[in-house]
């Protein structure tokens, strides 16, 4: 029997950046993240299956600068049960409702004296905090304001409830995921991005999206100056331990970017190197203010996500940090509202854009010296200018090529000099290939830029 000819399924359509970004986002949002654990690392499994991911494991107790690195926490299972069975907090439902890293106890007791223990939001009844106990032997429960109030009044302060907290802390390690992208040379533009916080949308399953497609973006270009290393790495301890096994890596990062909060619908906000200032930015904040000069820009403080850590005083490295709306400026932050319905997939691929051109732009930067210093060379006799003079206003590019030599003194960098001058970025890269080309040109050392020194 000869069979019958199907027509071939229409394969469905492919799903647009914006639309890629947000499912990634709730691909790895009800992972159960925390600063170790299984959560964790399925999150960087996830990130994985996208991008050449290299995973460390640093084994608890290991000394990691000031700090040691933390036991490995798990949970099967925690709740409070009313006296009729109701359960009031229920990890099961939301990792939210459990404080992290609570040790495990078993007991009944009153919900007067289980007060101290639990976590509310009396402003915002309907909304779960998220908590966590990391360095001490806290323990705790968070939940709906309008649940606990409802329990109290049914049954009183004195009716008895079960607590269960059936958790682990064990020595285990904590997990760290790095793609390296390699190009030319061994400088490196850093982009970081915290991977701990549980069944939050915004903070911050939106940035590790944002670093993943960026970082799968970036893995296909053939003509990178400067590798490229992307972190993914709990909060604060975890930068501290990438950092600890990394001592030299002040000499080698040119520039890079924390991110964070990158998927709510607010604008970008900039926050500055430590080593950079409005007057004398670095090449990380220039790239910023010269590519986007409408975004708020704020001067660095020590606090905040992980730049702090990169910025302290022993490392100093020229690492800024770009947000929208930044953390505690929002009323979801750090509670269950920061959910999807906060996130907009055209700002998750407009933050996606942004990155992207500022890696771009630092990849792309550069000091020179003239070859020629003592009046401008000839340009005309090498192609490289219009061979009818008068003109009111000099080509886009005959403009950029000047600009390029008369600040190409080994202290101006090319994104200074397209601020400076007012011109695309992009024109006076070009020019300045165009006169390396002709030998007007020569490379400065890398090492005494502005700013990255």
């Amino acid at each position: 029997m000869t069979p019958v000819s199907l027509p071939s399924p229409t394969p469905p359509p492919a799903l647009s950046r914006a639309d890629a970004l947000f499912a990634f986002v709730q691909e790895i949002l009800p992972y159960r993240r925390s600063i170790t654990g299984d959560g964790l690392r399925q999150t960087l499994d996830a990130i994985g299956e996208r991008i050449p991911l290299q995973v460390h494991e640093v084994f608890s107790g290991m000394p990691v600068l000031d700090w040691n690195a933390p036991q490995e926490w798990s949970v099967h299972e925690a709740h409070i049960t009313l006296p009729d069975g109701t359960r009031i907090a229920d990890w099961e439902a939301s990792p939210l409702h459990l404080v992290q890293y609570s040790g495990p106890r078993e007991e009944r007791r009153t919900l007067a004296s289980l007060r101290p223990h639990l976590h509310t939001l009396p402003q915002h009844p309907d909304w779960i905090p998220y908590r966590t106990a990391y360095w001490t032997d806290d323990w705790g429960f968070c939940l709906r304001h309008k649940t606990l109030e409802a329990a109290l009044e049914r049954f009183g302060e004195d009716a008895e409830v079960d607590v269960l907290i059936d958790s682990r802390l064990r020595e285990g390690a904590m997990s760290v995921g790095e793609c390296v992208i390699q190009g030319e040379t061994e400088r490196e533009i850093l982009i970081s991005a915290h991977a701990c916080h549980p069944a939050l949308a915004n903070d911050n399953a939106s940035a590790l999206a944002v670093a993943t497609f960026a970082a799968e973006a970036l893995a296909q270009a053939d003509d990178l100056h400067h590798t490229i290393r992307f972190v993914f790495a709990p909060g604060t301890i975890g930068a501290i331990a990438w950092l600890a096994a990394n001592p030299g890596c002040g000499e080698r990062i040119a520039g890079g970017y924390v991110l964070a909060n990158l998927g709510d619908r607010g604008p970008f906000v900039y926050k500055q190197t430590r080593r950079g200032t409005l007057d004398a930015p670095t090449a990380a904040d220039r790239a910023v203010s010269t590519l986007y000069p409408g975004i708020e820009t704020r001067p660095f403080d020590p606090f905040g996500y992980d730049e702090r850590q990169y910025n302290s005083p022993g490392f100093n490295l020229p690492i800024g940090r770009l947000t929208r709306t930044p953390h505690g400026e929002y009323p979801e932050y750090h509670t269950s509202a920061d959910d999807l319905a906060l996130l907009s997939p055209e700002a998750l691929a407009d933050a996606l854009d942004t990155v992207l051109t500022l890696v771009t732009a630092l990849d792309g930067n550069a000091r020179y010296f003239a070859t020629q210093t003592y009046g401008e060379p000839m340009l005309g006799r090498r192609g490289l200018y219009e061979p009818i003079g008068g003109v009111a206003l000099a080509p886009e590019a005959q403009r950029a090529m000047i600009w390029v030599l008369n600040l190409s003194d080994g202290r101006h960098d090319l994104l200074h000099i397209a601020q400076r001058s007012g011109l695309p970025f992009d024109a006076v890269r070009a020019a300045a290939d165009r006169l390396l080309a002709a030998d007007l040109l020569r490379f400065a050392p890398d090492s005494d830029a502005p700013g990255d020194a």
